[in-house]
Formats: C-alpha cells, structure tokens, sequence
C-alpha cells in the first residue's frame, strides 16, 4: 500500500516476524534534531547529540566539510543520519532534505547550528514548557556570561521560565508593552531555533529555493507562528544555552553578507520598530 508521507527512520533490509514484534514495542521517534556540523566541532556535537538521543529524538547530521567516516569511532553515529555535502549550509541543507511531508511525523523540529553549549539545556523539560506555554516557534535562552550575544532579546533571564519580548531602546526606535514585531517581540535566533510540525510546514515554504546564509530568514519566521506571534514566538529561559560564537559553516557567526544586504536587514528592523 502507498504511503502518503515518508520520514527519517532508517529501516532494516529484510523484516522477521521477531523484529516487527520488537519495531511495534518500540518507542517510535517524535521529535527531530537537525544539525550541520564539521569535524572541528566533534565535542560539542557529541554532547548535544548525546542530550537529544536520551530523549528518543530522531537526528540527522549535514556535514558541510564532507567529512563523515571520522564521526564513526563515537557510539551512536551509526544510529542518526549522515549528509554530506562540501561548504554548504544550515539553510541550503533543510530546503532539499527537511520537506515536510519527509518530517511530518515528527511533532517538533529543532535545526540548530554546532557550536552550542547544552550543559544547562534538557530537551524534554524544553518541550514541555513549549506545549504548556503554546508556542509554536521558541529558542532557548543564552547564558549572557558565556555567550555571544547579538540580539538583547535572547539573553536569559533569571527566575523565568519564559520571555516573549524585549523592552528599551534599541538603535533608533524603541520597545515597548505595544510592540508587535521584531526586534522586539516575535522573534527567534537563526542559531537555534525549534519549530512546531505546522510552523515548520510554513517556515520550509519560505525558505528560498536559492537561500544560502540565511540572512533575514530570522525577521521573517513569525508570519508562521500560527497565531499571535507575540504569544506563540518566545524564548526559554528556564533551559539555557551557550553560543560559543564559533565561525564555521555550522554557526551562524560564519553568515557574512554584503554592505546592501546588511543595511536591507537593518532597514527592515527599523519598519518593525516605526509602521507606517
């Protein structure tokens, strides 16, 4: 019979009636860990891989340096998915192997860069504040001692559990209580983000099929919130990371751009911040 949809789970060559007893005991994935990784990062991804698979997540790993059998020598590599596919990125990657009708199964995607620290982050505590908090895209707070920071609203803020705005001045406008769009509200990080099935489903269809860097992709993933997004976009502060800041491929401090590219983001955070 046709399947309507397909999914990331490796399957065996040949089925016993033992193994399939055993398939549908099994704890069946639910939620999808992405990330594009070089052989330099090999720590970090082996920690982050390790959190996320004591959590029965399902991962794929792109590999923008080409680079795969030296991931071999750790356990559980044999166990996730391997792309390899030389000095392309996070976005080139998800547009061509992420389709939703291939992730569908999957209740939550998190597409993350490499070079984050997740000694403080648990993903199941995550995912259970995201559902209570009934957001759809969030991120996890960073750690403002350890981390580089490029944007006020992703700082961690201590005794919360979540934040979904950013108050003050920032360049020449200003956020407030009635601010409904980024900067200030609404608004993720391109570094880790985690999407919901259907705001995914909305946010791949954005993604251009031409997308390399992925600059102004972030000002951009509130029209997917499926709602409000300054109730349904926020950031996690009771599990935090760290952003190393680490400048490769797999990190979002690698995305450079051009002046004119550069001032069409900014030009764009200041008619967020003053509608006409």
């Amino acid at each position: 019979m046709a399947q309507s949809k397909s999914d990331l789970e490796l399957k065996p060559l040949w089925f016993s009636k033992s193994h399939v007893t055993k398939q549908d005991n099994d704890q069946s994935h639910h939620n999808l860990l992405a990330m594009t990784v070089g052989i330099k990062q090999k720590l970090t991804v082996d920690a982050i891989v390790r959190k996320f698979l004591s959590e029965n997540f399902a991962i794929i790993l792109f590999h923008y340096d080409g680079i795969v059998n030296e991931w071999h020598d750790l356990w559980w590599s044999h166990i996730v998915i391997h792309i390899a596919a030389h000095s392309q990125t996070k976005w080139w990657f998800a547009k061509r192997f992420l389709h939703p009708d291939t992730v569908s199964i999957y209740d939550y995607i998190f597409l993350w860069d490499e070079d984050l620290g997740v000694e403080n982050f648990h993903p199941g505590r995550y995912l259970k504040i995201m559902k209570s908090e009934g957001l759809e895209i969030s991120q996890p707070a960073l750690d403002p001692n350890l981390s580089e920071i490029h944007h006020r609203i992703t700082v961690r803020r201590k005794k919360r559990t979540v934040h979904r705005r950013v108050f003050g001045t920032r360049g020449t406008g200003e956020c407030s209580s009635t601010s409904t769009g980024p900067p200030c509200t609404g608004w993720v990080e391109g570094m880790a983000p985690v999407f919901s099935r259907s705001a995914w489903h909305c946010a791949w269809h954005l993604i251009q099929n031409d997308l390399i860097h992925g600059w102004g992709m972030d000002m951009k993933l509130g029209y997917c919130a499926q709602g409000d997004r300054t109730k349904k976009v926020g950031i996690v502060d009771s599990e935090f990371i760290v952003h190393q800041g680490v400048q490769t491929l797999g990190g979002s401090s690698a995305k450079k751009v051009s002046l004119h590219v550069l001032l069409l983001v900014v030009a764009t955070d200041l008619c967020n911040l003053h509608p006409s």
